[in-house]
């Protein structure tokens, strides 16, 4: 919803802000910024879809007004996850080229991924 500049100024008590539960946490690798009911592409992990998964390597969570800073991780902490689908990526071409010495190599890749939906964060 977009609010004028003007509606802000006259009536700021009517400003709802909707604030969720984050966490950043480390899944194949790399680091996601991720709430609850998410869905996001990650790596290929292992699994059939519907298949639960747990990652405990969370840097970060922010629950509004408390928030938890690991030394590198945060103790007790979990993110639980569902494997939705597996898919490919789009296609990437590489293609590389010296030129007056008649060399041309067309290289093409596509990376798996998994569509993972975010079920919670749990704090122990």
């Amino acid at each position: 919803m977009l609010f004028n500049k003007k509606y802000l100024l006259l009536q700021p008590e009517k400003i709802v802000r909707y604030y969720k539960m984050y966490a950043i946490v480390e899944i194949a690798g790399q680091q996601f910024k991720v709430n609850k009911d998410q869905k996001i592409f990650v790596h290929r992990q292992e699994g059939e879809p519907g298949d639960k998964l747990s990652f405990d390597r969370v840097y970060l969570i922010d629950n509004e007004s408390d928030v938890k800073v690991g030394m590198p991780v945060v103790e007790g902490a979990s993110i639980n996850a569902s494997i939705l689908s597996h898919v490919r990526g789009d296609k990437v071409l590489v293609f590389k080229k010296k030129r007056r010495k008649s060399y041309q190599k067309m290289n093409g890749h596509r990376q798996d991924f998994t569509q993972i939906l975010i079920e919670g964060v749990e704090v122990n």
